[in-house]
């Protein structure tokens, strides 16, 4: 039934049929406006007409009753049969009302309980889907578990096999550590003996300083280093650069073949000590004047100030068997007289110069 109800509704519903269908109704709403003044006014007529036929039999059954004229005029009135049936009527019409009413009322309430029901349907439909989404959430989650357990004890063995190699490690790395240790004691010890410390090694370049000590000369001790910079080449040459810095060395780089290095760092060291007392001497007073020391030319040149430049020269052998003398002295870009210029001392020093200069007014 049902389903047949379905089919018509569908046949209906077809854009096919919407034409026709509408047609018909319009005829039938036609004949409903005209019908509905005729049934009204048809059923008041039918009420008077079924109070008259009952006024009729009530005169009817009187008459029958009567055996002569006489008893119609001096009978009393009958009472109206007909009181009783409309208040029997009115008793039944408002008992229909109420049970209307009562039944409209249930109605309601059958009408409200029926949205509640359709609004908890819908909660629970929507409380299921959701239900459904979180267990197909939580078998993943039970995937997403198990795979993770699974890695866990994977990296649980490989964490075992890591601390393993770990202590072993440490345990190569402490005997390295000693070894390293008494290597650098070696080191420091060979570097102590050698005058030779090493400061860093690269691929193609290595940094040395050497250190000379006091031989013979109380002055050279108290030289500063001496960095060097050798680098080579994959033609076995090397090329030594000396870092001047205070020390004033006249050698500055040197260049030969691999198998002739350590020859090249012994003459630069004997060439560094056999100046030792001028050199000493030249980075103490680095420290007290403004003083440039060019060891090509032997040449002391001191600023006394922007614009009061000494010169002098330090002939070789200096202190032991050479001397410092004063060649030229310029105040504001005009040579001064060499001759106002006499220290108190026939042969002074560079020290002893420059302390004479600093104070002489004529500079």
């Amino acid at each position: 039934m049902a389903t047949e109800a379905v089919q018509a509704l569908l046949e209906r519903c077809d854009h096919l049929h919407l034409e026709l269908y509408d047609v018909a109704e319009h005829q039938e709403g036609g004949e409903a406006e005209l019908m509905v003044p005729y049934l009204t006014e048809s059923r008041s007529k039918q009420k008077i007409l079924c109070r008259q036929l009952f006024v009729l039999d009530d005169m009817m059954q009187l008459l029958e009753r009567l055996e002569t004229t006489d008893q119609l005029f001096n009978e009393p009135c009958p009472p109206n049969p007909g009181n009783d049936a409309h208040r029997r009527w009115k008793v039944l019409k408002s008992e229909y009302k109420e049970g209307v009413q009562e039944v409209e009322t249930l109605i309601s309430t059958l009408q409200d309980r029926m949205d509640k029901l359709h609004h908890k349907r819908d909660r629970l439909t929507n409380l299921v889907i959701a239900l459904e989404k979180k267990k197909d959430l939580s078998l993943q989650m039970g995937e997403s578990l198990k795979t993770a357990h699974n890695a866990l004890r994977v990296c649980e063995v490989q964490l075992a096999q890591l601390r393993v190699e770990t202590d072993a490690t440490l345990a190569r790395s402490a005997d390295w550590q000693h070894l390293r240790d008494a290597l650098q004691g070696y080191v420091e010890e060979t570097q102590g003996v050698m005058q030779c410390r090493l400061l860093s090694v690269g691929s193609s370049e290595l940094c040395v300083e050497l250190r000379p000590c006091s031989c013979g000369s109380s002055s050279s001790g108290q030289l500063e280093p001496l960095r060097l910079t050798v680098t080579w080449s994959p033609d076995d040459h090397f090329h030594l650069q000396v870092y001047q810095g205070t020390t004033g060395l006249l050698v500055e780089s040197m260049k030969s073949r691999l198998s002739h290095l350590s020859a090249a760092l012994l003459e630069v060291m004997q060439c560094y000590i056999s100046q030792g007392e001028m050199l000493a001497e030249i980075q103490t007073l680095h420290s007290r004047f403004a003083i440039d020391w060019r060891p090509g030319q032997r040449l002391l040149v001191f600023l006394k100030t922007a614009s009061r430049v000494c010169n002098l020269e330090v002939e070789e052998g200096y202190p032991s068997r050479g001397t410092a003398t004063l060649i030229s002295v310029r105040r504001d870009g005009k040579l001064v007289d060499n001759a106002v210029l006499q220290p108190p001392k026939k042969t002074p020093s560079l020290t002893e110069w420059l302390e004479f200069l600093s104070s002489s007014p004529y500079v």
